[in-house]
């Protein structure tokens, strides 16, 4: 605990007036709240990694629909976890519970390895704060978390200097975390901390007049609880480029191939993209009968966490196709198959399907 800014009040006060607040104000209808387990609290928690409550809950209840147990996600095809998971965006993590159900059929016998945070970390896609998350509300026990909410309600409490993804201030905020965390209601502290970040100690806005901590807050105190936390410092965005091949057959369907397992867009299934169109031509020219260009549609910019793509739709028709038939599927848009489409291509491929592209099975056509 050397590392530890001074509390703003003792443990115990602390936790009274957070669960006082939350008895009244906090939300206690979450879908993974009832059933709780460890399954459905892991499937929440890395859905709701840099992504709102409010957007969560359709998708969460469509997947536990679809993979009610572990075991059911860890014996579906990637395609179909992609397929579910497909806007919620940073697709590695859907790859990563994937293959994090896996490992738990194949090592720890069918269930979450619930008995330290430590043995939760060493499944892929599992981080410090989630293992605690799933621990204390699925079991119980004492576990601290420290998500982007709960820093930020720490750092204005406590008026912390830095930027909380320096390592000595998140040891700093760590250091509050485990202090402040409760030896009982634990499933309901967790709750109340990331409901105390997200509905009072707002990023924008935060609601100080009514917060049951604004007695002993030093940001407030100082007239400035928004200049904390202290911002990552920011770099220039890059911008990338490419032109992804809208390809139709004579029967309007749409030939989309799979990307690599990593990198962009992993797994996910796309228009194929190319930087130039001398390479898109030559594309052409050894893998379609007779290909006939249409105007290219608008570019558009998708944005990335770490840079922008301007995405340009090349439209063309062709005969047949040949010479890439195992890269690839012809996507049916008015019968659409359950494949992860990458955001940018869902919205392309909405435009030309006169239907929803929500799941209405079909099979692709290889």
């Amino acid at each position: 605990m050397a590392d530890m800014p001074t509390p703003c009040l003792p443990a115990e006060e602390f936790q009274h007036r957070l669960l006082t607040w939350f008895d009244k104000h906090g939300r206690h209808d979450l879908p993974w709240q009832s059933p709780r387990s460890a399954y459905r609290v892991w499937v929440s928690e890395i859905m709701l990694q840099q992504t709102q409550v409010a957007t969560v809950i359709p998708y969460f209840e469509r997947f536990m629909s679809r993979f009610p147990t572990l075991e059911a996600l860890a014996t579906a095809p990637q395609d179909d976890v992609l397929h579910h998971w497909t806007g919620l965006g940073y697709y590695a993590r859907a790859r990563n519970l994937h293959k994090a159900a896996q490992v738990a059929m194949e090592e720890h016998g069918g269930e979450l390895p619930t008995e330290s945070v430590e043995t939760l970390m060493a499944l892929p896609g599992i981080g410090r704060s989630t293992a605690g998350a799933i621990i204390a509300q699925s079991t119980g026990r004492q576990a601290a978390i420290l998500d982007g909410n709960v820093k930020r309600s720490l750092t204005r409490l406590h008026a912390v200097a830095g930027w909380p993804g320096k390592p000595a201030v998140e040891r700093s905020l760590w250091a509050l975390a485990e202090y402040f965390t409760p030896t009982t209601r634990l499933a309901d502290y967790t709750q109340a901390m990331m409901d105390f970040g997200a509905m009072l100690c707002k990023r924008s806005n935060p609601d100080c007049s009514i917060c049951p901590f604004s007695d002993v807050c030093r940001a407030y105190a100082q007239g400035e609880p928004q200049r904390y936390p202290v911002s990552k410092p920011k770099k220039a965005t890059p911008t990338r480029e490419t032109i992804m091949l809208m390809l139709r057959d004579p029967q309007g369907r749409v030939w989309l191939e799979q990307r690599p397992p990593s990198g962009l867009w992993g797994g996910l299934w796309s228009l194929p993209q190319f930087e130039r169109h001398s390479e898109l031509n030559d594309w052409l020219e050894d893998n379609t009968k007779a290909p006939e260009r249409h105007a290219a549609l608008p570019s558009f910019t998708h944005t990335f966490s770490h840079f922008k793509l301007v995405i340009t739709p090349q439209p063309v028709t062709c005969e047949r196709i040949s010479g890439v038939r195992e890269s690839g599927v012809w996507y049916d848009v008015n019968h659409p198959p359950a494949l992860g489409l990458a955001a940018p291509v869902k919205s392309l491929l909405s435009q030309l399907a006169p239907l929803t592209l929500d799941p209405t099975p079909g099979r692709p056509s290889y």
